[in-house]
């Protein structure tokens, strides 16, 4: 063997062995998005799972332009609040087909008399396009204006209507544990883009995803069918009232259009 063809098969196996910990990286981390997306099917169902035609989570799905799931935000606090979450953001196109995934995740900094832990599952229903376009910036903050409505419950998904009208984004949280002065206010939602770059194996945006809708992982198809699926047994069900909802052919819409960008806000509602 000669000494050249021999220093090129060392400089191969150098850069393979170089290589195989990042692709072992890369496939670790896929593991963990598609994990989360696998952890938002089954709060999609759980969240679901007693709605009826006449819930208010079945009129938010059904009207809404895209959802946000976060399986599982965390908060642990002693006198300082804090805690975290991934969530995945999907969009509905104007056949009622689901877009795949973009990964954001939650964080928040509460200051004040907070005590206790709890795992809260959360679904933020956006109901246009300036809600859309405001989760296709980089960060979007809960903030303390009328933007955003939460219902809060432990057992079930129905409140209050403050807060109802004109808001771009609604939501329900459904929590474990005990946690004095809980609440969504104050957070952010940041684009993952380590975590979007790692599912697609390449290098796109939440606009990339779930706007021009250009890539795919059939990893979601599951997440994708239930919001479907959820959406149509709840309809099916009677309200208390012994009335269904007639699934209605969704109208097309105007592409969206880029508005100014801006904070969204939350109100706490009460628990039922």
């Amino acid at each position: 063997m000669g000494l050249h063809k021999f220093h090129l098969i060392r400089t191969s196996l150098a850069t393979l062995a170089l290589m195989m910990p990042l692709h072992a990286a890369m496939a670790a981390s896929m593991e963990e998005e598609q994990s989360l997306v696998d952890r938002a099917t089954l709060t999609v169902r759980d969240m679901f799972s007693g709605a009826t035609a006449g819930s208010k989570v079945t009129r938010y799905l059904a009207e809404s332009r895209g959802v946000i799931v976060c399986p599982s935000v965390f908060r642990m606090s002693i006198a300082f609040g804090g805690g975290g979450g991934g969530c995945v953001f999907l969009t509905r196109d104007a056949h009622g087909s689901w877009s795949d995934p973009a990964f954001y995740r939650m964080s928040s900094a509460n200051f004040g008399l907070q005590l206790g832990m709890q795992d809260v599952q959360v679904m933020l229903f956006v109901m246009t396009d300036q809600g859309v376009q405001s989760l296709l910036d980089s960060q979007m903050k809960l903030s303390a204006d009328v933007g955003t409505s939460f219902a809060s419950s432990g057992s079930g998904l129905e409140a209050g209507t403050a807060g109802e009208h004109n808001t771009s984004i609604k939501g329900v949280q459904k929590s474990k544990g005990l946690f004095a002065g809980a609440a969504l206010g104050g957070s952010k939602m940041r684009v993952n883009s380590a975590a979007n770059r790692a599912y697609y194996n390449q290098i796109v945006g939440p606009e990339d995803i779930v706007v021009s809708m250009r890539v795919n992982n059939s990893g979601a198809d599951p997440l994708r069918s239930a919001l479907t699926e959820v959406l149509a047994t709840a309809q099916s069900r009677p309200d208390k009232n012994g009335q269904t909802t007639t699934p209605t052919t969704q109208q097309p819409q105007q592409p969206m259009e880029t508005a100014p960008s801006g904070s969204v806000s939350s109100q706490s509602l009460p628990a039922q």
